[in-house]
């Protein structure tokens, strides 16, 4: 019998229960000492690696073309775009892709609840950490983004926001590729991640970086490295820095170690997400998510 693409097949358990026994954060300190590794013989082994499995990583569009050229693995997996290679769209109604990658789930949040894939839901509250602050988002719309390692993973402000609160959720560091989001259950709200709150004229914002499986941490660009591996765990705690602090859309907020998943609430009763959008379909950091009515 053929399993349909969204639903969990034998082989997505399989995976789960593969991760439940590795030893994930074991792994993720690893992985976060040898991506910052400036020794040129394995800094030039994990990029010739990554390169020959992934051709679609298109060197034309950084900054600095040369992969060789950056002092880590860690430094090239981060790298920034040359200037205008990701043009904004529409107007400052218009919700814009904060990231590079693909479309994981969109939709409203109802009665408190995500759709992270078919027959699977979770909670605003367990996502953000904060029962009060997930009422915001009653009614309101939500995107979730994967990146690949392929994608660039530099994460932007996808409105013009004004922050007003960030918080450390520790947690678990699933896989979260389609496979893990449709075999585990609250897969989102069960990974480590962090969370950025902000107020913006189309309402309140919330830009959720979840951690992952060899994610060696989550920087922004006003608090640095969140969640370096000797700090990780313990509860959830809020972060002081930047508070106040205004972005503009399309202004650089921060960046995964590695890859990862986006999710967005936006608390507007009116967010109409362009009808071409669906599971699936590959973003463009800049790309207009959803218009403002």
């Amino acid at each position: 019998m053929t399993v349909p693409a969204d639903e969990a097949g034998a082989s997505d358990h399989a995976f789960a229960l593969l991760q439940e026994l590795l030893p994930q954060h074991l792994l993720s300190r690893t992985m976060h000492r040898v991506a910052r590794s400036t020794r040129p013989w394995l800094r030039n082994l994990l990029l010739r690696n990554v390169l020959r499995a992934y051709p679609q990583i298109d060197l034309q569009e950084a900054a600095n073309p040369d992969p060789f050229a950056y002092p880590s693995f860690n430094a090239f997996f981060t790298r920034a775009l040359k200037a205008g290679a990701r043009p904004l769209e529409g107007s400052g109604r218009d919700l814009i892709s904060p990231v590079d990658g693909t479309m994981s789930q969109l939709g409203t949040v109802r009665d408190g609840r995500l759709l992270q894939a078919k027959g699977r839901h979770y909670t605003a509250g367990e996502l953000l950490a904060d029962e009060a602050a997930a009422g915001r988002y009653e009614g309101g719309g939500f995107a979730c983004i994967y990146l690949a390692p392929y994608n660039y993973h530099r994460i932007h402000m996808p409105l013009d926001g004004t922050l007003t609160a960030t918080r450390y959720v520790p947690g678990q560091l699933y896989s979260v590729n389609a496979a893990t989001a449709r075999s585990v259950t609250n897969l989102f709200a069960r990974n480590e991640r962090v969370v950025c709150e902000f107020d913006t004229g189309l309402g309140p914002l919330a830009v959720v970086m979840v951690g992952a499986l060899f994610v060696g941490s989550v920087e922004t660009v006003f608090a640095g490295e969140i969640n370096p591996p000797d700090q990780r765990g313990g509860r959830v705690h809020a972060i002081g820095t930047g508070i106040g602090r205004q972005f503009a859309r399309g202004e650089e907020l921060g960046r995964f170690n590695m890859g990862s998943t986006v999710v967005l609430l936006l608390g507007h009763p009116s967010v109409r997400f362009d009808a071409r959008l669906a599971p699936g379909a590959t973003l463009r950091l800049g790309q207009a998510l959803a218009h403002v009515e």
